[in-house]
């Protein structure tokens, strides 16, 4: 079978034949619909972040089963699921509470999940360990399910921790629309009545926000002008909820300007920004909060959400061997939603 892989840090994916794999006793093996291709995975590719290779990327996947090893029950063959992304031991406290994105014993887990040291999706076939890692896509298409399982599941772990400061006066920022972006603005329509902003560099994706119904969006390419503009539409309470997709110091100093008091500023993307903290800066009663993903549990909600119709990932679709040249697209910000390899 064809799979993308990581060799080794500072060096490109290689696309490779590798024999197809065979379902060992408690685990599936899945055929890939679709794997998308995330932001974080650039960081795997160019940063030491103690991962070794060789093995298939791809942390964001949703296919059919086309197998099971002995002693999986309760799956049969042809179902279409989407894979939990965050792989943690599966007995510790936390993750009993399918809470696996925060397993209490994550150092001693040699790999973060498949994608991210093991095996992932970026192939033809792709096994999954166990069969709790499994969530149904009640009825939604597997290529357009992928980025659910975290373009959409990490910005609904972030959103649902800040639901009670959402309140029908607050007025919440959403930083950077691309993959999480885009789907956070939608969930966040989607769940809050709050007022929404939405604030990107790239007028092309400033009016994917508008397309996708948000009212106000702010160019962040003058963060002195960008967060006058956002005070002005916050009032004086100033923006409850700041979610940064961004992570850049920038982003993040422009989030810590513009939150009022008794607010919380949540940094989800990885661009290497700071948080600096002095008395009243940011103000007293804001918290800061650094998510990671989200419980399998609240995937399933996702799922569900989009299988009302009230979120749908914007999907391009790639062939495998276009892997190279899609991850240079999203290195110069020319991915427009989520980019999704099919096989």
């Amino acid at each position: 079978m064809k799979a993308v892989r990581f060799v080794e840090t500072g060096r490109p994916p290689e696309i490779v034949d590798l024999p197809t794999p065979t379902p060992q006793a408690g685990q599936i093996l899945l055929k890939i619909a679709g794997a998308g291709v995330c932001h974080s995975d650039l960081h795997v590719l160019d940063e030491d972040l103690g991962m070794k290779g060789p093995f298939t990327l791809g942390h964001e996947n949703a296919g059919w089963i086309a197998g099971v090893g002995d002693g999986v029950e309760g799956w049969n063959e042809g179902d279409p699921v989407a894979v939990y992304g965050p792989w943690g031991c599966g007995r510790c406290r936390t993750c009993q509470t399918s809470a696996e994105n925060y397993c209490e014993n994550h150092a001693s887990i040699p790999t973060f999940g498949g994608g991210l040291g093991s095996d992932g999706g970026m192939a033809e076939y792709m096994i999954v360990p166990s069969p709790r890692l499994l969530v149904p896509l009640q009825g939604l298409e597997p290529v357009h399910a992928a980025p659910l399982s975290d373009a959409a599941l990490t910005p609904y772990h972030a959103i649902k921790a800040a639901l009670p400061l959402m309140t029908p006066e607050a007025t919440v920022l959403v930083v950077g629309i691309g993959g999480l972006g885009h789907m956070a603005v939608q969930i966040l329509q989607a769940l809050t009545p709050a007022q929404l902003i939405a604030a990107d560099i790239d007028d092309g994706k400033r009016a994917h926000a508008r397309e996708l119904g948000v009212k106000h969006t702010v160019n962040t390419r003058d963060g002195k002008r960008a967060a006058e503009e956002i005070r002005d539409l916050a009032g004086p309470r100033g923006v409850a909820v700041a979610l940064d997709f961004v992570g850049a110091q920038p982003t993040v100093d422009l989030c810590a300007q513009v939150v009022g008091r008794n607010s919380r500023l949540t940094v989800v993307g990885l661009g290497g920004g700071t948080v600096h903290y002095a008395a009243n800066n940011p103000p007293y009663g804001c918290q800061v909060t650094v998510p990671y993903w989200g419980s399998r549990t609240e995937l399933m909600e996702v799922i569900a959400l989009a299988a009302a119709g009230r979120i749908r990932a914007d999907v391009e679709t790639f062939k495998l061997d276009q892997a190279v040249e899609v991850y240079q697209r999203l290195r110069e910000g020319r991915i427009q939603g989520r980019a999704v390899l099919v096989p």
